[in-house]
């Protein structure tokens, strides 16, 4: 079970990038992906978050990194 502020900031940095791909504002959305991936990484490395959990959140995360690859000015 993740912990209630881990899925919170997780899911929030979701929404964030949700919200900036809606307003097509490409740059923030890539950012706040990117903020997502390095998230996810250092919560497996120090424990935070539990593998089934990591591969959860990951499977969304690389879905929104193959739809936002083409997405360039």
């Amino acid at each position: 079970m993740i912990k209630r502020s881990v899925k919170l900031e997780l899911d929030g940095l979701l929404n964030e990038m949700k919200i900036n791909l809606e307003n097509n504002y490409k740059d923030l959305a890539h950012d706040a992906l990117k903020k997502l991936h390095q998230t996810l990484d250092e919560y497996l490395q120090n424990g935070t978050l539990k593998e089934k959990d990591y591969k959860k959140y990951k499977t969304i995360a690389d879905d929104y990194t193959a739809r936002l690859a083409n997405y360039h000015h």
